[in-house]
């Protein structure tokens, strides 16, 4: 399914019109549609067929507490990176027994706010890490269910900030060292084993990287077996990609079955946990913006196109940190302005007063002052990535179920940009 479509020339969220979003909340505003949210889990977790596995939502791509309610309401589990990450999937309704805590640095007050909530594991990202959780664990009175994150230094062929399994990135425990770092846990008094996590990246569009990552992973697992120490899950991390332009990302099907394929050949039958964010929450989400002004800068022969958007960068970061692609449409393309616009190539700029506030370049729109324009695939790494900078109020959210509008996120405001700020006392 599509979670936007056209109808009589007008996008629509399901079946609600796009321009009625917009005069109803303003812009710009993050919409999002449940149904497409739920149908990509489901995805996912039919693909497994009756394999023993779990699905952990990644929090970090989309954490508005509406689409992780709405994901626990499909009994989703959650993978985590923060406390904060913890505290909303709690107020969610999220099943604390469900979720994985990875990160690199977990504090003290972090692993005790996990353990006295009941977390179902947490990810080991180094020794020092081990031996603070088995620290802590110890003052508690409990026992930490761990398992370690390891590096198995596979290239998931993606942008560099998104790799996280090279032997390079700050991430996770050598695959190498991991025997030595397994032993030592298993000796811990308050440290269960349970299980071995990675995790080489995101917006991986081929199966191979799995498959190689995978493959590296039961050879340490078979290791472990070798010297008393039994896994109990593999925990295969996330990075399905989806399609932003021309990526032509493996169904979930042929994603799981490369999976499923691999551990059959190595004749392993250990329950798989996957932690998908991207690939359920990315393509259900655009960014209403308007056109507050066309501009036109010649120098010479050379003549730029701008449209000059209420959108920046402080409200979807990913073109400017990352060079990403958005497809940008233009809302209604019935309208009686519209239906007399000229097509011309546009760079789609924001307000915001940097001159990498791009949200797109070379785009072929037929718009005016004062239309609607979408900025497609923005469910993932979108609002959880703004900011206020320049003091700029973050966007609205919108959450559409069938023919029904919900306000997730009310705008901000101006007074709350200042909360928690003082002055000093006069001299």
């Amino acid at each position: 399914m599509q979670a936007f479509t056209f109808n009589d020339g007008v996008m629509h969220a399901e079946s609600v019109p796009l321009p009625s979003i917009a005069e109803e909340f303003g812009t710009p505003t993050y919409v999002y549609s449940r149904a497409f949210i739920e149908h990509q889990w489901r995805n996912l977790d039919d693909a497994f067929g009756d394999y023993p596995h779990d699905i952990h939502y990644a929090v970090k791509a989309n954490s508005n507490i509406a689409v992780l309610n709405v994901l626990a309401q499909l009994g989703s589990g959650f993978d985590i990176v923060s406390a904060g990450e913890l505290y909303r999937v709690l107020q969610a309704g999220g099943d604390a027994s469900k979720i994985v805590f990875s990160g690199v640095a977990k504090s003290r007050s972090d692993i005790e706010y996990a353990l006295n909530s009941g977390v179902g594991s947490l990810n080991i990202e180094s020794t020092a890490e081990l031996k603070r959780i088995n620290s802590v664990a110890l003052e508690l009175g409990k026992t930490a269910r761990i398992a370690l994150r390891v590096n198995p230094d596979v290239d998931p062929q993606t942008h560099p900030y998104i790799s996280t399994g090279l032997a390079t990135a700050k991430f996770g425990i050598s695959i190498d060292a991991a025997l030595e770092v397994y032993q030592l846990a298993n000796s811990m008094a308050n440290i269960q084993v349970h299980g071995v996590a990675c995790h080489i990246g995101s917006q991986i569009t081929t199966t191979s990287p799995f498959s190689d990552a995978l493959d590296r992973v039961i050879d340490l697992v078979e290791r472990l077996a070798e010297h008393g120490i039994h896994i109990k899950q593999l925990d295969l991390g996330g990075g399905l990609g989806i399609r932003y332009a021309n990526e032509q990302p493996p169904t979930p099907q042929a994603y799981v079955a490369a999976m499923l394929d691999t551990l059959k050949k190595r004749g392993i039958t250990l329950p798989v946990a996957i932690e998908p964010g991207r690939y359920i929450v990315g393509n259900a989400g655009v960014l209403l913006s308007r056109v507050e002004y066309l501009k036109t800068n010649t120098a010479g022969d050379k003549t730029t196109n701008f449209a000059i958007i209420d959108a920046g960068m402080n409200d979807l970061m990913r073109p400017s940190l990352y060079q990403a692609h958005h497809n940008i449409t233009a809302v209604d393309a019935n309208s009686e302005a519209s239906s007399s616009r000229l097509l011309s190539h546009y760079e789609v700029v924001g307000p915001v007063c940097e001159s990498a506030d791009v949200l797109g370049s070379n785009r072929a729109l037929a718009i005016g002052a004062g239309d609607l324009i979408a900025i497609e695939s923005a469910g993932a790494y979108s609002f959880v990535m703004a900011s206020n900078y320049n003091s700029r109020p973050r966007t609205a959210e919108v959450m559409v179920d069938g023919d029904c509008t919900h306000l997730i996120r009310a705008r901000e405001t101006m007074a709350q940009l200042i909360e928690g700020e003082s002055t000093l006392p006069s001299k």
